[in-house]
């Protein structure tokens, strides 16, 4: 019983805490309502203004960042800096099958009978 009066004081101080900041969160709300109230409506539409070119400031802040993010991690990538692989003499290039290595796989390896249809990807 030990293990259930764990879980029920958990989940009791969960609900306190939740209960708490809906508390808070209403108290907030009353308080942010009371004073646009006592604003004339000259101020709040100065505030609006003011908030709203905010949060073009930081759109736009956020959007050189991305931006640059997106350059930084484009131009790190090994492969955009190497060299053209079909220019250089590379071994890879020579080799009729490099990846295979000589084996062909459109042939059943039992019976040597070339694969067909379905068999040729899935079989069991």
């Amino acid at each position: 019983m030990g293990l259930m009066n764990i879980i029920r004081r958990m989940a009791n101080k969960k609900s306190e805490r939740s209960e708490k900041f809906k508390q808070m969160e209403e108290d907030y709300r009353l308080n942010k309502m009371l004073m646009d109230r006592q604003k004339s409506s000259n101020e709040r539409e100065l505030e609006s203004i003011m908030k709203k070119r905010r949060e073009d400031n930081i759109k736009q802040q956020l959007d050189s960042i991305h931006k640059q993010q997106t350059k930084d991690t484009w131009s790190d990538h090994s492969i955009l800096k190497s060299s053209n692989i079909l220019k250089e003499d590379k071994k890879i290039m020579r080799d009729d099958k490099p990846i295979l290595h000589q084996k062909n796989i459109f042939l059943d390896n039992k019976t040597k009978i070339p694969l067909t249809g379905n068999e040729m990807f899935f079989r069991w």
